[in-house]
């Protein structure tokens, strides 16, 4: 191939020559730009969408420490399993239905062995439950029979004397455990409640103490009623502060924080109606909550 032909094609002068070297040198510079430099726009966020990030934040960190909360497990009188309580516990139905009908008959398990004879559930799920059953103090206190007697007899128990006491906010331990069922760690977690709410305000609140069966609550019933004292102080749900209503044990703060903000931008609440417009309120309860707050 004849290159001395193409030389003067690659002929320039110094000005041609500088103003390639200079073409060049603006192609290099606009690729280093291209691959070094940030060309994305920072994303815009509303007053609103920081709101929203911040209180999700809050949330995430409840999750969080609600998912490491550790739960302490409580012994249970096997006599009170409900429905749901058994199937939580790996019961079937028929055995379910089983400890059900004989409860009917007014009759009691008092030992592992006899729930397993009625209920007829198997060794290994037996196993795991007999740790978690309390049976009443009588029971585990029984006197032994003489070997020479031969015959059993079977004990009458007296029925628990009924209290005088009709009002369960003045209630003490050894007023609850007067009531079949309840022993002292049920009677503390009743205390407890009472203590965190700052006083009942309806029996239906007991259904939120855990542990206890609906056959218990019935009993709680027919001893107790609930009476509101004359100086008990509700919440002015319009004027409290966020720290005020965050307290309250019905409101989480992030119910708390939204009522503040609702409260501010639209008036005050003129009834609970008003109030269980707000995302996340726990409208189930708005009825008892309405006893604590005053509008």
């Amino acid at each position: 191939m004849n290159f001395k032909a193409l030389n003067h094609y690659f002929r320039f002068t110094n000005k041609q020559q500088t103003g390639i070297f200079l073409f060049f040198i603006i192609i290099i510079t606009l690729q280093l730009i291209y691959f070094f430099a940030d060309f994305t726009q920072p994303e815009k966020i509303s007053f609103e969408e920081k709101q929203w990030l911040s209180l999700q934040k809050e949330i995430d960190v409840q999750k969080k420490m609600k998912l490491e909360q550790k739960h302490e497990v409580y012994k249970f009188n096997p006599n009170f399993i409900s429905d749901y309580k058994g199937y939580k516990l790996g019961m079937s139905v028929e055995e379910i239905d089983r400890l059900l009908e004989f409860r009917k008959q007014n009759k009691y398990v008092n030992s592992a062995k006899e729930f397993q004879d009625v209920t007829q559930i198997s060794d290994s799920l037996l196993k795991v439950l007999s740790p978690l059953f309390k049976f009443p103090d009588w029971v585990q206190n029984k006197k032994d029979f003489k070997a020479e007697k031969k015959e059993y007899t079977q004990k009458t128990f007296e029925k628990k004397e009924k209290i005088t006491l009709t009002d369960i906010n003045q209630a003490t331990q050894e007023d609850l455990i007067k009531v079949y069922g309840i022993g002292e760690a049920l009677s503390s977690r009743i205390l407890k409640q009472k203590e965190i709410l700052g006083g009942f305000v309806s029996m239906e609140q007991l259904a939120d103490v855990w542990g206890l069966s609906p056959e218990v609550i019935a009993e709680l019933n027919t001893h107790f009623k609930v009476v509101m004292p004359s100086n008990f102080k509700k919440i002015p749900v319009n004027d409290a502060s966020l720290k005020e209503l965050s307290q309250f044990p019905y409101f989480k703060y992030t119910l708390a924080k939204q009522i503040v903000t609702y409260r501010s931008m639209n008036g005050n609440f003129n009834n609970i109606e008003d109030l269980s417009k707000i995302k996340g309120f726990p409208v189930e309860k708005a009825k008892i909550i309405s006893l604590y707050l005053e509008f």
